[in-house]
């Protein structure tokens, strides 16, 4: 069994005890995705903390947008839950890359990709790896787009 999974159930534990009601409702949610992520396919199996790490930063971002959308709606209570529910998830992650830490990479991607006229598509498939579970897929982008318009 995976760390991140096993620390995950033991949180959830001492958050129950404690009767931390959001801690409780976000670590169940989030031992249910990836449960369902290991049943998911041909064939159970049991996940990798890559694999956990993955689940967790897929539901982080679900819970950004939902307060998004919430916020849009006029409902700030519930903009405000979501809010919460993904600090909680935030703990699990690794830490986020600044936006200088950022930029330094995709300009290093760029420099090191020979592709004619700096295709984004070659320069996003060298610089995603290096910024995996440190920053979204659309602020990489935006990144990258930036740099190569300019």
């Amino acid at each position: 069994m995976s760390e991140l999974k096993d620390r995950l159930r033991a949180d959830l534990t001492a958050a129950m005890k404690a009767r931390d009601e959001v801690r409780t409702r976000t670590l169940r949610m989030a031992l249910t995705a990836v449960a369902n992520e290991e049943v998911a396919g041909k064939s159970a199996r049991e996940l990798s903390d890559d694999e956990v790490l993955k689940v967790l930063t897929r539901e982080a971002k679900r819970r950004r947008e939902a307060a998004s959308a919430f916020e849009d709606a006029g409902r700030q209570d519930q903009a405000a839950a979501e809010r919460s529910e993904d600090a909680v998830l935030a703990g699990y992650l690794p830490r986020q890359l600044s936006d200088a830490e950022l930029a330094g990479l995709v300009a290093a991607a760029i420099a090191g990709t020979s592709a004619p006229g700096k295709a984004m598509g070659q320069v996003m498939k060298a610089v995603t790896p290096k910024t995996a579970g440190r920053a979204d897929g659309g602020r990489v982008a935006a990144e990258v787009r930036r740099q190569l318009a300019g």
